[in-house]
């Protein structure tokens, strides 16, 4: 049996659970009958946790961990950890940074497609044997237009790089100038709405930024505007989103983030004027596969002594 026992929160994909298996004795939480029983029983032993960013670990899970020794996220957000309590407890962290970036742009440009295009609404119309006799509306261009991109991080440069391949005019804002980047820098949030046809979001999740897209901000968009977010569902007020959507405050949104997911509000279902992703942005083999190895590198180096090649705390 293997020595180092961790307790996972969730599932990963089989490629990954073979090889944890084969290092480590796992603990799936996420299978327990009772989770409360499952950890007075083994939490004296865990020395690791192995998470998803939306699963997280918080103080009350890690207390009952007395041997805890490090929390390995799969996933960039950190949000749902309760880093303080980390910190103050000398328990490392460590995400999956980088090796999502590409395919989480990607899948900005996608939703900003396929929401200003109509593009699901499109494959509807043909399946449905309407063609012909139904007219496809006239919908809204994306090359050349004004992108504002609500954070200019590693994924926010990437969607910022793309963007500009369209020929398209980007300003963005953040919590200060990023001077490595060539795009205008706007530190008024609601200023950026009304000068952008098209706001992106890509800021963490976090007390920061929650609600960050609110009621003004998608008045300043305006009717012909599009709200794409592939942050965290806490970013945008739902309410006020979905509200902005029924009265046509903005033309249309596309997410790929929700408030309560997997369980989303059943209003967005009724939308013809959102485009809904189940957070699957970073959802491809080879990102996967990229995110399952983090993990389990910086399991392997912490158990090994040595540098963790990602750490967060």
């Amino acid at each position: 049996m293997p020595e180092v026992e961790i307790l996972m929160t969730g599932s990963y994909p089989e490629w990954d659970m073979v090889d944890l298996e084969a290092n480590y004795r796992v603990h799936r939480l996420w299978e327990a009958t009772d989770r409360q029983t499952l950890i007075t029983r083994v939490g004296k032993d865990i020395r690791a946790i192995a998470t998803r960013g939306e699963l997280g670990a918080s103080a009350e899970l890690m207390a009952q961990l007395p041997k805890l020794e490090i929390v390995s996220c799969y996933g960039v957000g950190t949000d749902a950890i309760d880093l303080s309590y980390a910190r103050a407890n000398g328990i490392r962290v460590t995400n999956t940074p980088d090796v999502l970036t590409e395919d989480v742009a990607d899948i900005a440009i996608g939703l900003l497609l396929a929401t200003a295009r109509q593009i699901p609404q499109a494959d509807v119309l043909v399946r449905s044997g309407l063609w012909g006799s139904v007219a496809m509306p006239l919908v809204t261009r994306v090359s050349g237009k004004k992108v504002g991109i609500v954070g200019m991080g590693r994924i926010g440069k990437a969607i910022a790089k793309r963007a500009a391949a369209f020929g398209c005019d980007i300003s963005y804002f953040a919590r200060h100038d990023h001077t490595d980047v060539p795009y205008a820098y706007e530190p008024d949030l609601i200023a950026l709405a009304g000068w952008a046809d098209f706001l992106i979001v890509i800021v963490p999740g976090g007390e920061a930024t929650v609600k960050i897209i609110n009621a003004d901000v998608l008045k300043a968009l305006g009717p012909n505007g599009i709200l794409i977010n592939v942050s965290r569902g806490t970013t945008v007020d739902e309410q006020a989103l979905i509200a902005a959507l029924q009265d046509r405050t903005i033309q249309a949104a596309g997410l790929d983030v929700f408030l309560n997911e997997p369980r989303v509000d059943a209003r967005f279902l009724t939308l013809q004027n959102v485009v809904l992703q189940p957070h699957h942005g970073s959802g491809t083999v080879e990102t996967r596969k990229a995110m399952g190895k983090l993990v389990r590198d910086n399991l392997a180096a912490h158990f090994a002594g040595s540098a963790l090649p990602t750490p967060v705390v």
